[in-house]
């Protein structure tokens, strides 16, 4: 039996392409969708200003739109997806929770908390376990799990593969693309033939986000990797994929040809969405670019290259695909390794 999943925001950018990840998936079967008040009550082909690269599935054009309230939701879905502009998500999301819901969320509140367990599950699965310490503390029945910021989301499985070196210090510094923002996020007078080098809270995300994700849970409490992990953040014209140049300063010295062999022989994990391999590494200086490279492992795989030595240490470059690795796949992802370990 398929597991009953409910979309929240479904009509957004993220939410669109949970509904193309979701369709096909043969471990879910999407039961719900909600949004805005103003889209409540219409089907979802007039609700949504669709822009994935696929059709709307039919039986997903025809579903109507809901509210985005626990009991708008029907009592047999079993895990929620959650799409939700953070300020939004901050208010409705525990309120799924205590309403017995399992919530996937992509959106960003909370993922710092101590008791929610924010994943990349080819790197801290174990994390997951935190949701019998955050259904203690906050007496939910339901829980809830975190994927990443998108640019996180690109580098630091690169740095999981290098731990084994001692992680000291890391620089990235990163060239995002524009669907990163939304649909509405950058006009185009803002961004054609220009360069924005500031992302509103980009740069914390990330030097907070990679060091929770690092981190060691030992059953009660998780401790954050030390690294002192640095960001500058920039957008570009690009439409899909997060470029990133990133250095790593390692306790152990590491040369590009280890590297490279750390980062290939990095495990998958046996999950429909987690592809194998899971870093594609390149030896050309030129690649990754996010044109050619973003689509590996339908979008789920990370890229690295241009391992080279520098006065800062390791120096490489690496890219994800930003809507589907560093959001909705993500999202989906984290919804199996719950149904893998018996959250739902």
């Amino acid at each position: 039996m398929a597991v009953r999943a409910g979309i929240l925001g479904a009509t957004g950018a993220v939410g669109q392409r949970l509904i193309q990840l979701l369709e096909p998936h043969p471990a879910f079967e999407i039961a719900a969708l909600t949004a805005s008040e103003a889209s409540a009550g219409k089907d979802y082909r007039q609700a949504a200003k669709w822009r994935v690269d696929s059709p709307i599935p039919d039986d997903v054009a025809d579903m109507t739109v809901t509210a985005t309230d626990p009991d708008e939701v029907p009592d047999d879905v079993d895990l929620i997806f959650s799409s939700l502009p953070s300020s939004v998500g901050a208010e409705v999301e525990p309120g799924f929770c205590e309403d017995g819901y399992v919530v996937s969320s992509n959106s960003s509140n909370g993922r710092m908390d101590d008791d929610i367990p924010l994943v990349i599950p080819e790197v801290n699965a174990d994390h997951l376990d935190l949701i019998e310490v955050q259904r203690d503390e906050r007496g939910w029945d339901g829980a809830m799990v975190k994927n990443p910021n998108c640019s996180t989301i690109t580098f630091v499985p690169t740095l999981a593969a290098l731990a084994e070196y001692g992680l000291e210090k890391v620089h990235v510094a990163t060239l995002q693309a524009v669907s990163g923002a939304g649909y509405d996020g950058v006009s185009s007078m803002e961004i054609i033939d220009n360069a924005i080098p500031y992302i509103g809270s980009e740069e914390d995300k990330l030097e907070t986000e990679s060091r929770k994700l690092l981190g060691e849970f030992d059953g009660a409490e998780l401790s954050h990797n030390s690294v002192d992990v640095s960001a500058s953040c920039n957008r570009i014209p690009t439409i899909d994929g997060h470029l990133e140049n990133v250095w790593v300063e390692t306790a152990d010295e590491v040369t590009p040809e280890a590297a490279m062999a750390a980062m290939e022989d990095y495990d998958s994990l046996d999950l429909r969405s987690s592809p194998d391999p899971l870093i594609h590494v390149f030896d050309q200086p030129d690649r990754p670019q996010p044109r050619m490279d973003r689509t590996l492992g339908d979008g789920m795989a990370i890229a690295a290259g241009g391992l080279q030595q520098s006065p800062f240490g390791l120096q490489y470059n690496c890219l994800a695909h930003n809507t589907i690795r560093g959001a909705a796949g993500a999202s989906v992802l984290n919804g199996e390794l719950l149904l893998e370990n018996g959250y739902l």
